[in-house]
């Protein structure tokens, strides 16, 4: 694989896991065949999604996987990650469909790498409520039973920061909630749940367990004191907040006593030990101090009353979501981790990589990912212990709050007559994958 540059994408080690990924709520459509989320609610609140639409049908991936299945295999892929809809496997015949997927993937040689919440909850069930992860640990172990005889990598929680965050502080993603600090059990309860499945998948054999959390660096705006502090109140909250208890067994100092129960006794659930760490990156975050007016980034609005504001990383190309695109902060991260945890940071995957252009010719999207895995392997030549890297991801399409107006697809897929045609990125990974071999 050659770059405009001329110079080749260094070769990772043997073993490494190249693959795709996508989510439930976004691709599988077939509502009427499960029952409802939290976010089958929220997309029918007027104003919820910028362009008014629902994911009721979005890439119809219930009724195509297989041609799905056979551009995985067409682009040669090792791994696919989706992700399993609880409110699917609630539903009679729901784990019928997971079973076809499954076994088409392992028919074309691909692992399956399911994530078991990746932000759909039913609608009957809430994060606020303790009891939630007892219900999670307890469909875990159904999934497990019925799928663990070909699955043998699994993905506990995706992004518990964003669904904290979006969902239930800032209110722009489902439920919809607008709780600010009042959220922060729904972080514990969680990262519980998660503690809980591990101890049920681990009960049904299973020996490859991860996590998919989000992370990025964290960019003062400055040096003066107030941005520091400002920096690092954000910094806890989006990054030591999820990474701490998984990894140290413990919450960053002044959050543990913010949270109810018995929160050292949880603890110990929490950090059961998993084998991978997986990390998804998008961009770092520049933060500074309060300001008197409300801050943007990425379509999300910051509130005036928080701690923090966020500030824009000046001088970098912006994707269509406008997201900065800094690659290097991708090497930051993870000699950070690395330094920050040290023996207690297992192996890393990149669960998540991505960008948001329009047009089949995506040359923005080839530079962005060119950039990034040559990041990556740049972490790997520092001494981290990389495993894997997943594109966001195979398909376009319903990109939650924004609804259809972002594409982060190497497919591009026409909503109305549902024909998928692969961008001109997906030949350039296709041909990477064949180099990496």
């Amino acid at each position: 694989m050659v770059t405009d540059a001329g110079d080749p994408i260094p070769r990772f080690p043997d073993g490494f896991l190249w693959g795709v990924s996508t989510s439930a709520h976004q691709i599988e459509g077939a509502v009427d065949a499960r029952e409802p989320s939290v976010w089958d609610v929220f997309t029918a609140e007027p104003g919820r999604v910028k362009d008014g639409s629902t994911a009721a049908v979005a890439c119809d991936h219930y009724h195509r996987y297989r041609e799905d299945v056979a551009l995985l295999a067409r682009l040669g892929v090792d791994a696919y990650r989706f992700s399993v809809s609880w409110p699917r496997v609630n539903s009679p015949g729901g784990l019928d469909f997971y079973d076809r997927l499954v076994d088409e993937l392992c028919a074309a040689g691909i692992r399956p790498v399911p994530t078991l919440f990746h932000w759909d909850l039913p609608v009957r069930l809430d994060w606020l409520d303790r009891d939630t992860a007892q219900r999670f640990a307890e469909y875990t172990a159904l999934v497990a039973d019925r799928l663990g005889d070909r699955v043998t990598q699994w993905i506990t929680l995706n992004e518990p920061a964003e669904h904290t965050l979006l969902g239930h502080a800032l209110g722009a993603h489902a439920p919809g909630r607008r709780l600010l600090f009042d959220a922060l059990p729904v972080a514990h309860h969680q990262l519980l749940a998660h503690g809980l499945a591990v101890r049920a998948l681990r009960a049904a054999g299973a020996a490859d367990i991860g996590i998919a959390n989000s992370h990025g660096p964290t960019w003062p705006a400055s040096t003066a004191p107030e941005d520091l502090a400002a920096a690092d109140f954000y910094d806890v909250l989006l990054n030591r907040l999820f990474a701490d208890p998984l990894l140290l067994g413990q919450y960053p100092q002044g959050i543990g006593e913010l949270l109810p129960g018995d929160v050292d006794a949880d603890l110990k659930v929490i950090a059961e030990p998993v084998d991978w760490y997986g990390v998804n990156y998008y961009a770092p975050t520049r933060v500074g101090a309060p300001q008197d007016t409300e801050s943007k980034f990425g379509g999300l609005t910051i509130p005036a009353e928080l701690p923090f504001s966020v500030r824009e990383i000046e001088g970098r190309p912006m994707t269509d979501f406008g997201w900065p695109v800094v690659p290097e902060g991708l090497t930051e991260l993870l000699t950070a981790f690395r330094d920050r945890y040290g023996d207690r940071l297992p192996p890393v995957v990149i669960t998540e990589n991505g960008c948001s252009y329009e047009g089949i010719d995506d040359q923005e999207r080839i530079a962005y990912l060119d950039g990034h895995i040559r990041a990556l392997h740049r972490a790997v030549e520092a001494g981290v212990d990389v495993r894997g890297y997943f594109v966001w991801s195979l398909l376009d399409n319903f990109e939650w709050a924004e609804g259809y107006a972002r594409r982060f697809g190497l497919v591009h897929v026409d909503y109305d007559t549902q024909e998928r045609t692969p961008k001109t990125s997906y030949g350039w990974f296709q041909e990477l994958l064949r180099a990496q071999r």
